[in-house]
């Protein structure tokens, strides 16, 4: 499995990050997602609907749910190397 490759063309507010993705058609997406983590699938527990997995980052452990049949279509397995792309309209902050 290739790993998504993921390049931010400048560090200015309205540049958004270009997702190269391998395959014969040669696609390029443009996403407004700006933080991602590349890293490696740990673990994977499948259910009936959904598949759960670990990647294992530089910054740590995070966890993925996606629907199974998105897992199966990506034929993602323990070991791929993977790109997780965050996007969110939050983000909550707590200080000790």
């Amino acid at each position: 499995m290739a790993m998504l490759a993921l390049t931010a063309a400048s560090s200015s507010a309205t540049t958004m990050n270009l997702i190269e993705l391998p395959n014969e058609g040669g696609i390029h997406l443009t996403l407004s997602a700006r933080n991602h983590l590349q890293g490696t699938i740990e673990d994977v527990q499948i259910g009936d609907v959904l598949a759960h997995f670990t990647i294992r980052t530089a910054a740590g452990v995070i966890e993925s749910v996606i629907t199974r049949r998105s897992f199966e279509e990506m034929s993602l397995t323990k070991g791929d190397s993977v790109t997780a792309v965050v996007k969110a309209t939050e983000l909550v902050i707590a200080k000790p």
